[in-house]
């Protein structure tokens, strides 16, 4: 009899799996692709080699990104969040940057956040308006 923690446990390792084996093959086609447009062949045993390390950076990646968002008390990663996890990389990092602000130029006026206005507190012969009998 397995518990509902230890089924939780498997479907999590299984769908963990079939993540990394879904991005072994995206990485496995675009190094394929990329070794084709310059006329070059990469080995089968580079490839995989090529996926694990993505896969490890993206998991990486991923773990810093909800830091920092959890660092700055949100419960979303923003693009911010992104930004800052290139500061190693100069050139990623402005690429990112540019990338962001045409993203924002290019959403209208109207559909970008508001913010909310805070409630005006009233007193409570505001509130209440109790009639002359």
């Amino acid at each position: 009899m397995a518990t509902d923690v230890e089924r939780e446990g498997e479907e999590d390792e299984s769908g963990n799996q079939l993540l990394r084996d879904r991005f072994r093959l995206c990485t496995i086609s675009i190094a394929e692709a990329e070794a084709k447009k310059n006329g070059m062949e990469v080995s089968q045993p580079i490839m995989a080699c090529i996926s694990d390390l993505a896969f490890k950076y993206a998991q990486q990646l991923a773990k810093d990104l909800e830091l920092f968002a959890r660092h700055g008390t949100r419960k979303s990663v923003s693009t911010k969040d992104v930004i800052l996890s290139a500061h190693r990389n100069d050139h990623l990092a402005t690429s990112l940057r540019s990338f962001c602000y045409e993203l924002k130029q290019k959403v209208p006026q109207s559909e970008k956040r508001r913010k909310i206005p805070k409630k005006e507190y009233r007193s409570a012969a505001e509130v209440l308006h109790i009639a002359d009998s």
